[in-house]
Parts: C-alpha cells; sequence; structure tokens
C-alpha cells in the first residue's frame, strides 16, 4: 500500500511540473488599432531580400513575339524519369547561378552584376537593357534554392525551400508544424550569414515588436532555433528523478520483504 501511494504521489509531481500556462503559449500581446497602425508602418518599410553569392536563380524573358525571345532564354533541360522504362521527359527551366564575383552570364547581355541587388532591381535592370533589342520585353525571376532551417522545440524541423525568397518568421513556424508546448516564444534565435560573417538575433515572440525587427523577415539560408522551455527541463528532470525513486523504493521494498520473511514476521498468524 505505501509503494503504491508513493508512485501516485511521484506520479502527480511529474505530471504537475510538466504543466505550461496558456500564457506561455501566447505568441503576441493583443493588438489595438493604434499598434496596428505602427506595424503597418515597419512593415511596409521592410526591405526585399537581395541577391547573395551562390544563389540560385530562373529569370525568363517573354515578349509578343515569342520567337524574339528565344535567345536571351536558357533552354529547357529535359530529365529523363528514374521510374519508367520509357523515355518520358519532364522539362525544367535552367537556372543562373550567381559566382563570387556576384555576377551571373546572361545570354546575349553577356556578364551581369546582380548581387546585392533586390529581385526588382534585377528585373528592371534586365528590361532595360533589352527594351532596346526587344518590343515590350516582360522578365520575371524568382529565386530556386532559397531556404530556411527551423530546428528545435517544433512538431517537424527540417529544411524548407522558399518560391519568392523571403518569409516571416511566423510563417516558417507555421511550415515547421508551429512550436511545441516545450518552446520558448520568449528567446527564440536567428543565425543569419551576412557579407561572409554570422549575425545572431533573438525574437520575443509574445510582444508585437517583433513586427518592427529586422530579423521578422527571414532571408535565404536563415536558420531558427527554438530553445526549451523551462517545462520541458523541469518535465526531463522529473522523470529522471521519478524512474530514480522508483527504482530506489522498489530496491528498499525488496529489501524490507526478504528481512521480514526471514525473521519470520510476515508468517505469523
Amino acid at each position: 500500500m505505501l509503494k503504491k501511494s508513493l508512485f501516485l504521489l511521484l506520479l502527480v509531481v511529474a505530471f504537475m511540473s510538466s504543466c505550461v500556462s496558456p500564457k506561455q503559449l501566447a505568441y503576441f500581446r493583443p493588438v489595438t488599432a493604434e499598434s496596428a497602425e505602427e506595424i503597418n508602418k515597419y512593415m511596409e518599410s521592410q526591405p526585399e531580400p537581395r541577391v547573395k553569392v551562390n544563389d540560385a536563380l530562373v529569370i525568363i524573358v517573354s515578349a509578343l513575339d515569342p520567337e524574339a525571345v528565344v535567345p536571351y532564354n536558357l533552354p529547357n533541360v529535359a530529365y529523363a524519369t528514374p521510374t519508367s522504362s520509357n523515355i518520358p521527359t519532364t522539362p525544367s527551366f535552367q537556372y543562373y547561378t550567381v559566382d563570387g564575383n556576384g555576377e551571373i552570364n546572361f545570354p546575349v547581355l553577356g556578364k551581369l552584376r546582380v548581387v546585392d541587388m533586390t529581385q526588382s532591381e534585377v528585373i528592371n535592370m534586365i528590361q532595360d537593357k533589352l527594351s532596346t533589342q526587344i518590343v515590350d520585353p516582360i522578365v520575371t525571376m524568382r529565386f530556386l534554392n532559397a531556404r530556411v532551417t527551423v530546428l528545435g522545440e517544433v512538431k517537424n524541423p527540417g529544411t524548407y525551400y522558399l518560391n519568392n525568397g523571403r518569409i516571416s518568421i511566423l510563417e516558417a513556424l507555421g511550415m515547421a508544424g508551429d512550436m511545441t508546448q516545450y518552446g520558448r516564444r520568449d528567446n527564440v534565435l536567428i543565425t543569419r550569414e551576412n557579407n561572409g560573417k554570422l549575425e545572431f538575433a533573438r525574437l520575443d515572440l509574445r510582444s508585437d515588436e517583433i513586427f518592427k525587427s529586422p530579423y521578422f523577415y527571414l532571408q535565404q539560408n536563415d536558420v531558427v532555433m527554438v530553445e526549451p522551455n523551462q517545462a520541458r527541463t523541469t518535465s526531463n528532470q522529473s522523470i529522471s528523478l521519478w524512474l530514480s525513486m522508483v527504482g530506489t523504493l522498489s530496491s528498499a521494498t525488496t529489501v524490507v520483504v526478504s528481512v521480514l520473511s526471514n525473521t519470520g514476521v510476515l508468517n505469523k498468524k
């Protein structure tokens, strides 16, 4: 009976120590009309992602005359389907890789320096150069290898690829299945490489001040690390303590029963 009571007590303590309050799970404080207006000003002024060395860019030129733009586009590459015994192929756009000098080798136009330029700046530059050779050229561009990595206390940690080169930290957490109940929302670490150096920033997702942070919008190759909160640490410690105490209690009970049996106490009627 004593062993059973102690077991239930330890189980309750372990459960209570692992509980997380709703306040700890909230992302940011309620946004008022005044704070929303201020937030929108910051959101409108957030810079676009900029091209970096080793970025892969898909750039397509189109116009009313399809034949006129053929020389300015990389040819489509057809890849054979590995699981098929026939010859079906899947066409895919080729891409430009930004070299160590921050340049891409564009058909006809030659070397173009694109590093540190935004998507719209690259598009406008190429359209300006083509406007003297093509009537009403249309240029589209997207980042092919833009990605962010989300690690730690999230449901689905991993690397996620971005089509537009930019994503907010809230969207990244959503792609990773959101934080677990053990994730620290007040101290999320962002690691960013900038000009060959690493930058580190910490965000408090419980505050609407995150919308004003230059790290609210993630850039390609950013790493998001969600650290465990105190409940996770306490829970792990409680489980270890619980297992240790149960083992000790079981051993002690065995010894007591053995001694009582040898002395004949348990055999008395």
